[in-house]
């Protein structure tokens, strides 16, 4: 019989990072608020996890991110001015990110790693499993991969890790998980994690992307975890020992996403995600399609 597991209510994101592969953009705004066309990345991250169910969302901030603070907040002067104009659609907008979710805020004093940053959570999510998103990674809301992991932990238990298979040279990039086949064709059981394995030490070719469901225990394992590669808290080292040991904090399970991701957290990469996006967009796509060809054309004849 499938045993039933808390309901998972809480987000969090961490977004004290520098962005310093961004600068001197992000010298003074922060990475998260880079535009993806015409919303800051980070409001695709909430809003995914306010379409998972996820309304109760915490933000693990640091210096200099009071405009992530800002976004989510009411901004009483622009709501007005454009109340007078009568420019309802763009008001619309405006409320938009305000009215998302529940937001919460937390400083993470120092840079010491996403496990640390995870760790600032503790007292904010209790001992309620919660999901944990990370900013670099915009999944597609057509491939609802947060629900689907949820479904999982609740099944299982435990904590639930999002994964993808990436060419064998590029794992280097990633965590990557030693996984055991499940019932379930895109569910494995992970039977250990390392953190950025060179390719020839790599146990898969299975890389973490930035979804996590994870059990409350982890937090225990986060207060006893000692810095790791690059002198950080790994958050990986702390998967590690609840995939060693299940009566820690229940089993790590790993889903396997095939859908579309986009990756912001590289400069071409982000710049591929907007035009991915951009060429999606009812409202931009047809015209942006065609300027594209036309531009990909003149590019090849001149080459």
């Amino acid at each position: 019989m499938t045993q039933s597991h808390p309901r998972i209510s809480k987000a969090v994101i961490p977004a004290a990072g520098l962005g310093t592969r961004f600068l001197p953009a992000t010298k003074a705004t922060p990475k998260e608020m880079l535009p993806v066309v015409d919303k800051p990345a980070i409001q695709y991250v909430v809003e995914e996890a306010v379409s998972a169910g996820l309304e109760d969302v915490l933000m693990v901030t640091g210096r200099n991110k009071r405009p992530l603070e800002d976004h989510f907040d009411r901004n009483y002067e622009l709501e007005s001015a454009l109340g007078k104009k009568g420019d309802a659609e763009r008001l619309a907008k405006v409320q938009e990110s305000s009215d998302l979710a529940t937001m919460h805020y937390v400083r993470q004093g120092d840079p010491r790693g996403l496990g640390h940053a995870v760790l600032c959570a503790a007292p904010h999510v209790g001992h309620e499993p919660f999901a944990v998103l990370l900013g670099d990674d915009l999944i597609d809301p057509r491939d609802p991969l947060l629900q689907r992991m949820i479904d999982v932990q609740e099944q299982h238990g435990g904590s639930v890790i999002a994964l993808m298979e990436v060419a064998p040279e590029q794992i280097h990039l990633y965590g990557c998980a030693a996984v055991e086949a499940t019932g379930d064709g895109d569910v494995v059981k992970i039977t250990g994690l390392v953190e950025k394995p060179e390719p020839a030490d790599a146990p898969s070719n299975y890389a973490i992307i930035g979804r996590y469901v994870l059990d409350p225990h982890v937090f225990d394992i986060l207060r006893k975890t000692e810095p790791g590669r690059g002198g950080e808290i790994q958050l990986t080292d702390a998967l590690q020992q609840l995939a060693e040991d299940e009566k820690v904090g229940g089993p790590v399970h790993g889903v396997v996403f095939k859908g579309r991701r986009y990756d912001t957290g590289d400069r071409a990469d982000y710049l591929r995600a907007i035009v991915r996006l951009a060429c999606e967009r009812e409202d931009l796509g047809p015209d942006f399609r065609t300027w594209l060809r036309s531009f990909v054309a003149e590019e090849m004849q001149e080459r």
